[in-house]
């Protein structure tokens, strides 16, 4: 009987075992396969780059802490989208709304649903746009005809597959259209991402590949490839406090993000002497460096109040005024939770002048299904 038990024991540790490689290697796999497009590195600095907007996020939560997409999973339909391995069954019936009030009339929105298919995986359909406004129109003689528009407008569609219960996968397929006047443009991209989310969900972390895909003009037989980009970011949440902590480090595929500035040049003559002065080496490694980095801090009060701060030392490189401290690169914003609708709002410091606005209403359609039903029966 002892070395039956024991065998018994043993059958049941292998099968264990087994499970837990083939959850590895599903896992490896799909890390893999979202980092495996970086063969295609595009040069991404300064914002030298076309379909910039595929890079926008319309997340309030996300821009409050000056992020493109968060490492989280805590039922919040608006990062999912921005992350597709977070797409989960609680997200199932959630519709969102946000909104973006660029500068002056540029606007950007975005609406989207979420529905939970049990074995399949979850999926989120979005619609999202981008609007430049409307331009006059001038022939060369500087005679006013008329007017025209630019806008993009994308139907994201996102598939979210729980490998186990710490580990998932997502893609995203970003359809783009983009009329400028008389050119037109269609984009194809993609989005591949695997999360780790650790049992007791303080602890997150995901790898992603954006943007993976090309543009096609209409005008021109050429295509051009998107601004892809690889990068990875982590999420913790401390045990006896309030706070939950973001990191990512961005660009992956590209080591140098610096440019030369003729307003702020790495070296300079001096006119009397002649002698060069540069910035050492060190300064350049830790510049660079420090342009791959995000950082930031969501504050949970009562969990009805959320109050977000993040930093975006790039964007403070790329946007800082010539002289004088200026607050580009940081970010702000706030979250509410009220009756079954989470509000959020954020602002997020690009430049002296202006700050694009960010609004984002999302609920779960089940809460109302489940009312009605009540007052039914």
């Amino acid at each position: 009987m002892p070395a039956q038990g024991n065998q018994e024991i043993g059958d049941i540790l292998s099968i264990h075992n087994s499970e837990f490689k083939i959850r590895n290697l599903y896992f490896i796999t799909a890390l893999l396969l979202a980092m495996l497009p970086a063969y295609r590195a595009v040069s991404q600095v300064a914002g030298m780059n076309n379909l910039s907007v595929l890079d926008m996020t319309a997340s309030a939560r996300s821009a409050g802490l000056g992020f493109d997409y968060l490492p989280l999973a805590d039922g919040d339909l608006v990062l999912a989208v921005d992350n597709p391995s977070m797409l989960c069954p609680e997200l199932h019936n959630n519709l969102a709304f946000n909104y973006v009030a660029l500068f002056n009339y540029v606007g950007m929105g975005q609406v989207s649903y979420a529905w939970d298919f049990g074995r399949p995986g979850v999926f989120a359909g979005s619609f999202k746009y981008h609007n430049y406004g409307i331009f006059s129109r001038y022939d060369e003689y500087d005679n006013a005809i008329g007017h025209f528009y630019a806008l993009d407008v994308s139907a994201i569609l996102s598939w979210g597959f729980k490998i186990d219960s710490c580990f998932s996968f997502g893609v995203s397929a970003k359809p783009t259209f983009s009329q400028y006047e008389s050119y037109t443009a269609l984009a194809i991209a993609f989005d591949m991402s695997a999360s780790y989310v650790s049992p007791n969900r303080r602890f997150a972390a995901t790898a992603i590949g954006r943007n993976v895909g090309a543009q096609f003009f209409f005008n021109q037989a050429k295509p051009d490839w998107t601004p892809f980009e690889i990068s990875a970011a982590l999420s913790y949440k401390l045990k006896n406090a309030p706070f939950r902590f973001f990191f990512a480090i961005t660009e992956l595929q590209q080591w140098n993000l610096m440019y030369e500035d003729m307003y702020n040049p790495s070296s300079t003559t001096d006119p009397f002497t002649g002698e060069v002065t540069k910035r050492s080496g060190a300064a350049k490694f830790f510049d660079n460096a420090g342009r791959h980095v995000l950082a930031g801090v969501e504050l949970n009060i009562g969990k009805v109040v959320f109050l977000r701060f993040g930093y975006n030392y790039r964007q403070m490189r790329e946007m800082q005024a010539s002289s004088g401290f200026n607050t580009s690169g940081f970010s702000y914003g706030i979250g509410l939770k009220i009756k079954g609708f989470e509000f959020s709002y954020a602002r997020n410091n690009y430049h002296l002048m202006q700050a694009p606005n960010y609004f984002t209403l999302t609920t779960n359609l089940e809460r109302f299904m489940k009312t009605t039903s009540r007052r039914g029966n």
